[in-house]
């Protein structure tokens, strides 16, 4: 099978074209530092290609959600080393996914000092969960100053130096499904007027900047993008607009020479979606992830056909930590219990077992 042999990935051979996607598990109960139960956790699946960590905030002001990690203190790079240590001492390979939660986060869950944040001052619909008040809706958020926005190009950047740092082979910038870069390519929460708002170059210049500032610091191999067009953050997106947008970003990222372009897709299985996935797929010329709701089998399909490079399994991963030893075995998978994907302890996090073929 071709999802189970290795690939070159920049300077790193993945043991095969299977990824780990980042995922939220909401264990970083501690002040939003990573700890030995998540050390645990990214140990036990290291036989992945590729483990991208979960969506982790490079800023303070990025901690929107309850218990989500933080990657902007020396603290937090030191203990994070719990986990790449123990993905290293297993030969594996991972990233960290920099996750700036923007106008998707509430006050409550926010340290002292922080704040909600985002390109205009526009809610996103919807309720979220917090640490004292349950759900309640998401608030309007501060719309950022020119300084705000160079203080968080400058926090990304910062927090790729500590993510390297902490022994991770590279990092993820998350500007897919409705977070803070995201929140910038978009016309429904971005109605700015200056140079980060208006036009398509405009709207992906904080991106774009954070993109070039990050292979500055610590190489471009070392640098991955995750998009998710046509996802439930575009819903009230004009269609056109969205193609353009994302074959003019995908055309710049071109010229940067990233480790990978990571493609998601979430929500509807939208046609006019997977035609513009084919498009960014022909314009791009480097390493291509696409990740959402694949099999076994349609990942093999998806690599023979040569629709991507690498192909990312979520959920799969959750009960299934030797996911890529039961693909190469065709061993059956444990089932999803999405009751317990959240949490603070073990259950339903490190507690699902290796397959026993006896």
């Amino acid at each position: 099978m071709k999802l189970t042999q290795p690939y070159k990935l920049g300077n790193n051979t993945l043991k095969s074209s299977i990824v780990m996607a980042p995922l939220t598990r909401c264990r970083a109960i501690n002040n939003n530092t990573p700890n030995t139960l998540m050390a645990e956790y990214y140990g036990q699946r290291a036989g992945a290609g590729l483990i991208i960590a979960e969506g982790t905030s490079p800023s303070v002001n990025g901690l929107g959600y309850r218990n989500i990690p933080g990657l902007f203190t020396k603290d937090h790079a030191k203990t994070w080393r719990l986990s790449t240590d123990k993905v290293r001492k297993n030969n594996g390979h991972i990233f960290i996914q920099l996750m700036h939660t923007g106008r998707i986060g509430h006050q409550n869950n926010l340290p002292n000092g922080a704040k909600v944040i985002g390109p205009s001052a526009i809610a996103q619909p919807g309720e979220i969960s917090t640490y004292d008040f349950e759900k309640q809706p998401y608030p309007t958020p501060i719309e950022m100053s020119n300084e705000d926005i160079e203080a968080a190009i400058k926090e990304f950047v910062y927090s790729s130096k500590l993510a390297i740092e902490a022994g991770f082979h590279g990092v993820e910038i998350h500007c897919a499904h409705g977070y803070l870069p995201n929140q910038f390519i978009n016309t429904t929460s971005n109605q700015r007027n200056d140079n980060y708002g208006g036009s398509i170059e405009n709207r992906c210049r904080f991106v774009l900047t954070i993109l070039k500032e990050t292979c500055k610091e610590i190489g471009s191999d070392k640098v991955g993008i995750r998009i998710s067009p046509f996802s439930y953050a575009d819903d009230n997106e004009d269609q056109k607009l969205i193609e353009e947008t994302y074959l003019y970003l995908t055309s710049e990222m071109n010229k940067l020479n990233l480790a990978y372009l990571h493609l998601s897709h979430m929500g509807d299985a939208n046609p006019i979606k997977f035609e513009l996935f084919n498009e960014i797929r022909k314009k791009y010329n480097g390493t291509l992830i696409k990740c959402g709701d694949y099999t076994r089998e349609t990942a093999e399909e998806a690599l023979q056909n040569n629709e991507c490079d690498l192909i990312a399994f979520g959920r799969d991963y959750i009960a299934n930590p030797d996911l890529s030893e039961r693909f190469k075995n065709n061993w059956p998978l444990t089932e999803r219990n999405n009751k317990e994907w959240y949490g603070d302890g073990a259950r339903g996090y490190t507690d699902y077992s290796n397959y026993n073929e006896s």
